[in-house]
C-alpha cells in the first residue's frame, strides 16, 4: 500500500512538474506572424485576380481605376502596349460580350513589398455577332503601398485553339 501511494504522489509530482505548453520564442513567433500575413496578401491578390476577370465579363472598368497604379503598361497578344487609360477604355468600350471569363490556375509569388500573379484567362462570348472561346496565360505584377496592392505591369498572351 505504501509503495502504491509512493508511486501515485511521485506520478502527481511529476505531472504538475512537467510543462503545459511549450514558450515560443521571440524568433518563432515572428515567423508564426510572417506566414499569416504573407498568407493573407497571397489570397487577397487571388481574389483581386478573380474580381478583375468578373469586371473584365461585365465590361466594368471601376476596379481597374482602384487596383492598377497611374503608372501601368500592359502588353496584349498582339504586342500592342497600353496605359491605364487605355486598358480601361478598351474594357468598358470592347464591343465584346462575355458569357463567361474566369481566372483559373492563381499563382501567387511574394517578394517583400512586390508580387508576381499568373494565371489563366478563359472566356466565352460573343463579338460581331460571332461566338468565341479563348484562353491566355497572363502575368500581372503588383506593388504593395500605403493603399495596398497596385498593378504596375501586365503581360498577356493569347492560347492557340
Amino acid at each position: 500500500m505504501k509503495l502504491s501511494a509512493l508511486l501515485g504522489l511521485l506520478t502527481m509530482t511529476g505531472a504538475l512538474m512537467a510543462p503545459i505548453g511549450q514558450a515560443q520564442s521571440p524568433q518563432e513567433l515572428q515567423a508564426r506572424e510572417l506566414a499569416r500575413e504573407m498568407d493573407e496578401k497571397h489570397e487577397e491578390l487571388v481574389a483581386i485576380e478573380k474580381d478583375m476577370a468578373r469586371a473584365i465579363q461585365w465590361n466594368n472598368g471601376t476596379i481597374f481605376r482602384r487596383i492598377y497604379g497611374d503608372d501601368f503598361v500592359g502588353i496584349l497578344p498582339s504586342g500592342q502596349v497600353m496605359d491605364k487609360t487605355n486598358w480601361i477604355a478598351t474594357i468598358e468600350n470592347a464591343g465584346v460580350k462575355y458569357s463567361s471569363f474566369v481566372a483559373t490556375d492563381i499563382r501567387v509569388r511574394i517578394f517583400q513589398d512586390t508580387a508576381v500573379v499568373t494565371c489563366l484567362w478563359s472566356s466565352r462570348g460573343t463579338q460581331d455577332s460571332r461566338s468565341f472561346a479563348r484562353q491566355w496565360r497572363v502575368t500581372h505584377v503588383y506593388v504593395y503601398g500605403q493603399r495596398g496592392w497596385k498593378t504596375v505591369a501586365s503581360q498577356e498572351t493569347l492560347l492557340p485553339g
